[in-house]
């Protein structure tokens, strides 16, 4: 996976690599797919979610540009593969997943694999995560159709903000935005597919 579906596609963030190559994400999949979890496409969970392909998990945590010393907000926890792959590099993650059972599950998961530095809460995160703000990364794993303005609030001068933005169901787009004093900068990344983001933002 890491060498033909990563490497080979243009990943080059060592960190990355190295943490893609860590975490088991069988441990992340139903059973009936663990003969699946290393392929390059995203997978059913319950409460009919995914886990995403692992080219997009690792396309989405090298655009963040994290550091060591980084405390990261996700938005969609869902399976909790993502958080262990942004555990592996950053100091603290702090996951908010909107529908319950996922949430326990997936920190339950991510306690057994003994990922202490993860904090995961069921609630909906257009609100983000305030007591545990500011953030230097914000990462959204569901589509929006506009940036939560809650969440740039919590984002730190310098921070950066990896989402896939638009309202259409086949297609959106994968952005960057980089929170400068005067704004926000935004670059496209590529076209992705993703479960639409739930709750407030959808009123």
């Amino acid at each position: 996976m890491v060498e033909v579906d990563l490497k080979g596609r243009g990943i080059s963030d060592s960190a990355v690599l190295d943490a893609m190559g860590r975490v088991p994400r069988h441990e992340f999949v139903d059973i009936q797919y663990r003969e699946l979890a290393y392929a390059d496409h995203a997978l059913p969970i319950e409460e009919n979610q995914t886990i995403s392909q692992p080219y997009i998990v690792a396309l989405m945590t090298q655009s963040a540009h994290l550091l060591a010393g980084d405390r990261v907000l996700e938005i969609g926890t869902g399976s909790g593969y993502q958080a262990a792959v942004l555990a592996e590099i950053v100091k603290e993650v702090y996951s908010i997943e909107i529908v319950e059972a996922l949430a326990e599950q997936a920190a339950l998961k991510l306690r057994q694999l003994g990922y202490d530095n993860v904090k995961v809460r069921h609630g909906d995160g257009y609100q983000g995560w305030q007591g545990a703000a500011p953030f230097d990364v914000i990462l959204i794993t569901a589509a929006a159709p506009e940036i939560p303005q809650p969440l740039i609030d919590q984002l730190k001068v310098g921070g950066r903000i990896v989402m896939p933005l638009g309202d259409h169901r086949m297609y959106q787009d994968l952005i960057l935005l980089t929170k400068e004093k005067s704004g926000l900068k935004r670059e496209f990344i590529t076209g992705v597919v993703f479960v639409p983001m739930t709750g407030e933002i959808r009123k």
